[in-house]
C-alpha cells in the first residue's frame, strides 16, 4: 500500500525543473459533445503539487476549452471517502488513485469503464497501457484506470566497482555473496521470489502469492529461506531516500534495489540506475471515471490529453515522475530524459513488473516476513 503525500517521494526521478511554455499544446480539435453539457470537468487529485493548478490545468484548458474544477486531497483514503459521497452528489468526475487500489474502488461500486475509442490509446508509451498493465487495469472486461504517471524500483550500481549492462544486470546480483548490497526488506524478498520464479525454482508463479494467504506463505517461506542464506552481503537495509544514498556513499554498497530517485541523485557520484533483465518493479497512478460522473465526455477529453506528449510531460513534471505519453520524456528536462533513456533501454519498459493489488492481510504478512528477514 502506498500513501503519497509530498512531491519529493519514492515516485520522484528527481527534483525536475519546470517545463517551459513551449510545450504547452496549441488548441486541439475536440468533439463538440465534450463541450455540450458544461465545458468543465471535476477532478479530484493529490494535494501538495502546485504545478498542477499553475501550469497543467491552464494548458489543458488552452488546448481544449474545458475548465478543470480541482479538489485536492492528501491521500487515497480521503479520495475514496469523497468518491463514495459523490455517488449521491456527483461532485467528482475523475479521480487519480494508484493501480493497486482499483479493484477495491470497483468492488464498492464507484467506477465505470472508460470508452477506449475516446481516449487515444495509441498515445501511450509501450508497456504502460498494454500487456500486464492492461491486465491489471481491466476488470470484467472494462478498462477502469488509465495511467497518468509512473515510477520504478530497480538496480543502482557503482559503474567502476560493479560494471554491468542491460540484459546482464539481474535481480540475482543482489544475492551474490561477492557483491556488497543495499535493499529494503520486503522488496528484497519479492526480488528473490521473482528471481527464483525466472529460473523455474518455485512450485507456482510468484504472482500467485498475492492472491491468497496459503499461497503467499508457501512461496514467501521459500523466498525468505533463500534470502537469509544470502543475507551476509547486505551492508545496509534502507527505508527512505537518505539512508538509501548513505548505503552507497558511506557504507560501501556497490549495487542495490532502490527507487529511481536514488539512482538519479547518485549519478554525479559515479552510479547508474538500470532495469534488471527480469524487469523493474513498477507502480503507476492513473485516472478513474466515477460511476456518478456528470461530465463524461469532458472526462474522456481530459484523460486523452494527459496521454499526449505535451500533457504527459507537464503532468510528470508536476509530480517529479515519469510521463506516460509517447514523446513525453523528450519534452522534460534534458537530464531527466537522458537518465530515463539510459535506465530503460530496449524492451525494458515493456518488461516492467507492476506491483499487484495488495490486500490488508497481505500487507500484514509481508511486514512479518520483512521483519524475520532483517532479524535473521
Amino acid at each position: 500500500m502506498r500513501i503519497l503525500t509530498m512531491p519529493i517521494s519514492r515516485r520522484s526521478i528527481l527534483k525536475t525543473t519546470a517545463i517551459g511554455a513551449g510545450v504547452i499544446a496549441s488548441p486541439a480539435i475536440i468533439s463538440s459533445s465534450a463541450l455540450a453539457s458544461s465545458g468543465e470537468v471535476n477532478f479530484t487529485g493529490w494535494a501538495g503539487y502546485p504545478g498542477m493548478a499553475e501550469k497543467v490545468f491552464p494548458a489543458f484548458t488552452k488546448a481544449t476549452g474545458i475548465k478543470v474544477n480541482f479538489t485536492e486531497q492528501p491521500d487515497q483514503d480521503t479520495m475514496f471517502a469523497q468518491a463514495k459521497i459523490s455517488l449521491a452528489t456527483g461532485a467528482s468526475d475523475v479521480v487519480e488513485p494508484t493501480l493497486d487500489r482499483v479493484a477495491a474502488w470497483n468492488s464498492n461500486g464507484l467506477l465505470q469503464g472508460w470508452d477506449l475509442k475516446k481516449v487515444g490509446m495509441d498515445n501511450y508509451a509501450p508497456g504502460l497501457a498494454d500487456g500486464s498493465a492492461a491486465t491489471l487495469s481491466t476488470i470484467e472486461g472494462k478498462t477502469l484506470i488509465l495511467p497518468s504517471v509512473w515510477g520504478t524500483e530497480a538496480l543502482v550500481y557503482n559503474k567502476k566497482d560493479f560494471p554491468t549492462e542491460y540484459g546482464k544486470a539481474s535481480l540475482g546480483d543482489l544475492f551474490n555473496p561477492a557483491n556488497q548490497v543495499t535493499v529494503r526488506g520486503h522488496s528484497a524478498l519479492a526480488a528473490m521470489g521473482r528471481w527464483l520464479d525466472a529460473q523455474g525454482k518455485l512450485p507456482k508463479p510468484w504472482i500467485e502469492s498475492y492472491k491468497d494467504e496459503a499461497t503467499m506463505v508457501q512461496l514467501w517461506d521459500i523466498a525468505l529461506a533463500e534470502a537469509i542464506k544470502a543475507k551476509g552481503n547486505v551492508v545496509q537495509f534502507w527505508n527512505g531516500e537518505n539512508d538509501a544514498q548513505a548505503a552507497f556513499r558511506t557504507n560501501g554498497a556497490v549495487v542495490g534495489l532502490c527507487w529511481d530517485s536514488t539512482g538519479f541523485n547518485l549519478t554525479k557520484d559515479g552510479y547508474a540506475y538500470l532495469a534488471p533483465k527480469e524487469g523493474a518493479f513498477a507502480w503507476n497512478q492513473g485516472l478513474v471515471l466515477l460511476k456518478s460522473a456528470k461530465n463524461v465526455e469532458q472526462a474522456h477529453e481530459f484523460a486523452k490529453w494527459v496521454s499526449t506528449a505535451d500533457g504527459s510531460a507537464l503532468w510528470a513534471t508536476a509530480f517529479s515522475a515519469n510521463p506516460v505519453g509517447k514523446g513525453g520524456i523528450d519534452l522534460m528536462d534534458p537530464s531527466v530524459s537522458a537518465f530515463y533513456k539510459a535506465s530503460f533501454p530496449g524492451d525494458a519498459v515493456s518488461k516492467m513488473y507492476w506491483w499487484p493489488s495488495q490486500a490488508a492481510w497481505f500487507l500484514s504478512k509481508r511486514g512479518e516476513y520483512a521483519d524475520k528477514y532483517k532479524a535473521a
